[in-house]
């Protein structure tokens, strides 16, 4: 947390220094200001997980905006379609998330994908009940909100 802070400041720093307060500017400090806490570590031998967090960020935002234009895409084409291919149902996802954060951000990301929707997590915190439009595979499904997961757990762990 402390290396988010100082990324902050330099980033802050970045924007006096250029005169320009713009959105663009900001994340040009921020860039430049992980760039050089992540040198200045490799410098010290002292390798932070914040240096290590930032790709992994940056990875998880890719990977999920992907599977975003997907769904969406999907969904669409549902949509506008006179016929329907769907074939809903609900299906129970064993969870290997253990905290009460990794299940809530699961569950939500799981929600904001169209298509698919949370609906409750087991009292034992180890099946999330999930609606989703299309199982034609169930296996498939299962393997996609692992992966899901998987990244998930990185992320937060």
């Amino acid at each position: 947390m402390k290396m988010f802070i100082w990324n902050i400041l330099l980033a802050l720093v970045w924007a006096m220094l250029t005169g320009s307060f713009t959105a663009g500017s900001l994340v040009a400090g921020f860039i430049f200001g992980y760039l050089v806490l992540a040198f200045v570590a490799r410098l010290s031998d002292q390798t932070t997980s914040y240096s290590r967090k930032i790709p992994e960020v940056i990875g998880f935002t890719f990977f999920y905006i992907w599977e975003l234009i997907q769904s969406n895409l999907r969904v669409a084409y549902e949509v506008l379609t006179p016929s329907h291919h769907m074939k809903p149902g609900v299906i129970g996802l064993p969870l290997d998330a253990t905290t009460d954060a990794q299940i809530t951000m699961l569950a939500n990301l799981i929600t904001m994908t169209p298509g698919t929707l949370s609906l409750d997590v087991s009292n034992d915190r180890r099946m999330l009940f999930i609606h989703a439009m299309y199982i034609e595979d169930e296996n498939a499904l299962h393997a996609e909100l692992k992966e899901l997961e998987r990244r998930v757990i990185s992320l937060l762990s």
